[in-house]
């Protein structure tokens, strides 16, 4: 959910505040319009400073981007981790997780889009930074899916690898739809997975 743009500037507010402001604006920047069409002059005029004021608390646009990544990488990673528990996966966790994903994200939905931004300039620590995180999302979702086939009596690690790859996209399709209705809070959306859950349950159903 994108945060209101302040154009009253930051004078008399103390640094680290200012430069939270600062940090805010770029996620909704960069989770808006990708890191390549990000502008510093509109993260600047969001916050109501120069772009050298900018410049001054937060570096490069590559700083920049990596330090509204990293907050977002951790919660969102933490966020996962808590969520699967350390009992295993069980049926229920899938939503679980989801519920984990769209409560770190509430307030800040367009944070999503600033890690899995396919804008990133190649070779840079900035691609690097968001690839790790990715990676280490990517295992405690390979780790929970295995376990779900494994449960219902699979053990092809192609049938585990493909489901890693549907289950991704269907959170970033969740995210994405989640993002265009700002009235849907966490927990309808994650009784609206529910929901859509069972119906595709129906769909693979033999009548049995």
């Amino acid at each position: 959910m994108a945060t209101p743009s302040s154009k009253a500037g930051t004078k008399g507010v103390p640094r680290h505040h200012r430069r939270q402001q600062m940090l805010d604006a770029a996620t909704e920047e960069f989770g808006t319009r990708g890191y390549a069409a990000a502008s510093l002059p509109a993260i600047a005029a969001r916050v109501g400073v120069t772009k050298t004021l900018l410049h001054q608390y937060c570096g490069t646009k590559e700083d920049l981007y990596i330090a509204c990544l990293v907050p977002v990488g951790d919660r969102l990673l933490d966020a996962v981790r808590t969520a699967m528990g350390p009992d295993g996966t069980a049926p229920h966790t899938p939503l679980r997780v989801l519920h984990a994903v769209f409560t770190a994200l509430e307030g800040q939905r367009e944070a999503w889009f600033v890690l899995y931004d396919t804008s990133l300039p190649p070779g840079g620590e900035a691609v690097r930074r968001a690839a790790e995180y990715r990676s280490a999302i990517d295992r405690l979702a390979e780790g929970g899916t295995a376990e779900l086939l494994r449960a219902a009596g699979s053990d092809d690690p192609l049938d585990a690898d493909a489901l890693k790859y549907v289950w991704r996209d269907l959170v970033a399709t969740l995210v994405r739809w989640w993002v265009k209705h700002p009235e849907q809070t966490p927990e309808a959306m994650t009784q609206r997975c529910a929901s859509l859950f069972a119906a595709a349950a129906t769909l693979t159903s033999d009548g049995r």
